[in-house]
């Protein structure tokens, strides 16, 4: 009977061209584009890229100073976080939020505004997946060349399903209907009326904002337009946890406020939502 680690399933083996993440046993990480017949130099000795060519992921490979790493393809959150920036990246606890309250499905016709250096439209392309697409814009020449290099470098080559607009929202917005509105961006609420266009009716709007200035002046446009339902505001906090024996603990430091999500719907052509009651504060 073969032991269950003699049976494992071996995933796709590191072909040249593969990005491998390199950790070390203090959790120090260095990603390596391999090449044969290249090393990999740290100051704990060299690490020949052919030790790693044909292996699966998993793997420990041992550098010329006797240092052992181990060896992972990068997840898209670890590519996040060490991509070149051209503006802030929306961090992955943020995109995957996004990405799950506005509802990316596979197949969704996506407008995304505000691409900044690309990490958003990375989840997105993900989510709505090759028979799906993401309309990017963005004012900013020299973000979006940065954006373009690093999702042509998650992916491989620019995917097929993603198309990248220079210029104001507004003033170039092309008028092919969506299924999704994602606005990144300083003045979101200025492109309310332009999206609601083009925004299939239960299509989703989600706005992602820093300030709380922003996040009340995108949700009282959001009820002035009259098209959408009533916006529901939140933000994510993430708490890491030590856990070392019955050492078990919060750790110190957390990913805290990073940014607040406005998402609502559209409603048909025409048609107002019923007014939200509210309960009267006391006294």
């Amino acid at each position: 009977m073969p032991t269950p680690e003699a049976s494992a399933v071996v995933g796709r083996p590191f072909v040249a061209g593969d990005r491998v993440q390199l950790s070390d046993t203090k959790g120090k990480l260095h990603t390596v584009t391999l090449e044969a017949g290249k090393l990999f130099h740290t100051h704990k000795g060299a690490i020949a890229h052919d030790d790693l060519l044909g292996q699966p992921e998993g793997v420990v490979v041992i550098s010329t100073g006797s240092v052992a790493y181990l060896a992972l393809r990068p997840l898209l959150s670890d590519f996040v976080l060490s991509m070149p920036r051209g503006a802030a990246v929306v961090y992955p606890k943020d995109a995957a939020q996004i990405v799950a309250m506005a509802d990316i499905f596979p197949g969704a016709s996506v407008l995304e505004a505000g691409v900044g250096s690309g990490a958003l439209t990375c989840s997105l392309l993900r989510a709505a997946g090759s028979e799906g697409a993401v309309h990017s814009y963005e004012r900013r020449d020299d973000f979006a060349k940065v954006a373009r290099t690093n999702v042509a470098s998650f992916f491989g080559t620019e995917p097929s399903s993603w198309t990248l607009t220079i210029g104001d929202l507004v003033e170039v917005i092309d008028s092919q209907p969506v299924d999704r509105v994602v606005l990144d961006m300083l003045a979101p609420w200025e492109c309310v009326d332009a999206t609601a266009q083009v925004l299939r009716p239960g299509g989703v709007i989600c706005c992602y904002v820093a300030t709380t200035t922003q996040l009340s002046t995108v949700v009282e446009r959001l009820r002035e337009h009259g098209g959408f339902t009533e916006p529901a505001s939140s933000e994510t906090m993430v708490r890491t946890w030590h856990v070392e024996g019955l050492a078990v603990r919060p750790d110190h430091r957390m990913i805290g406020h990073t940014g607040f999500l406005v998402t609502s719907r559209r409603l048909a052509p025409g048609v107002t939502a019923p007014a939200r009651r509210r309960r009267p504060a006391k006294g």
